[in-house]
């Protein structure tokens, strides 16, 4: 496997790369060009470097040229600033000229896949450590005083299909067969050969679809005994992925596809199990309660999320944080794993804000779900003067006197601007649904999107500055 070496900068450019770049400056949009002076900040490109040179154990001293470390944060960002696949921004970092801002120069783009395993190796922590020195940089910019803080939460969907029952169980068929097909033909078994059981599976699974769609007398009993056939088939393909794993198992010579296969088939052996455990607790007992339930065989860390939506009651990702201070910068983000409760996030918002920016914010801003006594008192603690955060349902004169007061419904007009915030980012940056697999995936997805809306923003204070 080649391996390749990388550096900080492409070496010396060529001559003929200078006769174009002053012109190509102005078709730039007015904030590019502060963005592009941001992104040559030592700081965020040995970030970068570092992280590429863990790829492999001598990346920084063998091997042919890679992509230097300036090349790929820029093409990371340019492909968050226009919500972009890979296979669209490699063809429009190579056929537009614009987009000359990536530094790739005269040299050939990388393409799609290089891209993707490129942007792998900028893992959630680097993507923080990225998105905080550009917070930096505004502050030395003086674009966030850090006076005012305002605080929202928002989930960022996973990229799965609508879970039912017989769709997981469906799509939990579907990824053993496949799994124990790959196997037999690169490793010899005892097992013999691999029955494919997806043409009755799909059937059951249609037969419950149909089922579930209609009315009448006796629909229930029936789509029950499709469940139960469906159950049936899934148990003889998790027993014979289970003989298929024992016998690799026994093997004396497994190269390390086929162990990472093999890995792959016991954790989607757990899945299915849990799958079928939830789905019989629900068809069988009524039971809709099911401890760590499972809607995605390919996501399992997704969360079912209930914020209380009218257009979107249910929502199947994870619960993401936005904090913004002045300019519309956001200073903070997190992805959690678990559902927090809103109003536990007020004093940790707090924390953030006084360590990114560096002093205790005068206003704090968010809506009612913050609403603390106890963390509200332990934020004035800290020396914040005005708590924009209303309990409507409350009864106390004091408390309804407050929110009636000027400040505080200001504050409350300041604080719906996040909610503005967070439509850009779903709708420019791609944070409604998230193109990124796994945990981590989410962590780099939402770090990118922050960081390219905040590159557009910065750009333009300063733009407008100048």
């Amino acid at each position: 496997m080649l391996r390749s070496m990388i550096e900080r900068h492409y070496g010396q450019r060529q001559i003929a790369e200078g006769f174009f770049n002053a012109p190509i400056e102005d078709w730039w949009e007015p904030w590019m060009k502060r963005a592009d002076e941001i992104l040559d900040d030592e700081e965020l490109i040995d970030t970068v470097y570092e992280a590429l040179r863990r790829r492999h154990p001598q990346s920084a001293t063998r091997g042919r040229m890679g992509t230097p470390a300036e090349i790929v944060i820029r093409l990371m960002v340019l492909k968050h600033v226009r919500g972009w696949s890979y296979e669209t921004l490699e063809r429009e970092v190579r056929a537009n000229m614009v987009y000359r801002i990536t530094r790739i120069g005269a040299e050939k783009v990388p393409d799609a896949k290089t891209m993707g395993r490129l942007g792998q190796a900028l893992g959630p922590d680097v993507v923080e450590q990225v998105h905080a020195r550009i917070v930096g940089i505004a502050r030395e910019k003086k674009i966030v005083p850090g006076r005012r803080l305002r605080v929202d939460t928002t989930v960022v969907e996973t990229n799965i299909h609508y879970p039912t029952d017989s769709s997981l169980l469906g799509d939990g068929v579907r990824v053993l067969t496949r799994t124990m097909q790959r196997l037999s033909s690169m490793v010899k078994t005892t097992t013999g050969k691999i029955r494919n059981r997806m043409r009755s599976t799909s059937r059951r699974v249609m037969e419950i679809a149909r089922a579930s769609r209609s009315r009448g007398k006796g629909v229930e009993e029936k789509r029950k005994r499709s469940y139960q056939r469906l159950f049936t088939i899934t148990g003889q393909v998790v027993r014979q992925a289970e003989r298929t794993s024992r016998a690799i198992a026994e093997t004396k010579r497994r190269p390390k596809r086929v162990r990472q296969l093999q890995q792959e088939l016991d954790r989607m052996i757990g899945l299915v199990r849990q799958v079928m455990k939830q789905a019989k607790a629900r068809i069988f007992t009524g039971d809709t309660h099911f401890t760590d339930k499972l809607v995605s065989v390919f996501e399992p860390q997704t969360e079912v999320i209930r914020k209380g939506k009218t257009s979107k009651p249910t929502e199947f990702g994870k619960m993401v944080k936005i904090q913004e201070a002045e300019n519309q910068i956001i200073t903070s983000y997190a992805v959690y794993e678990k559902r927090p409760n809103d109003s536990d996030l007020l004093v940790k918002a707090v924390e953030e804000h006084c360590n990114r920016l560096g002093q205790v914010p005068d206003l704090v801003a968010a809506d009612a779900a913050f609403h603390s006594p106890t963390h509200k008192a332990a934020i004035q603690k800290m020396g914040v003067k005005h708590i924009s955060v209303p309990n409507r349902p409350t009864k106390d004169p004091a408390l309804r006197k407050i929110q009636k007061t000027r400040w505080f419904r200001k504050g409350q007009k300041w604080r719906t601007g996040s909610e503005g915030r967070i439509s850009v980012l779903k709708r420019r940056h791609g944070l409604d649904r998230c193109r990124y697999r796994g945990h981590h995936g989410m962590g780099r997805w939402v770090g990118l999107g922050v960081i390219a809306d905040n590159l557009i923003n910065i750009g333009r204070v300063l733009a407008a500055q100048a």
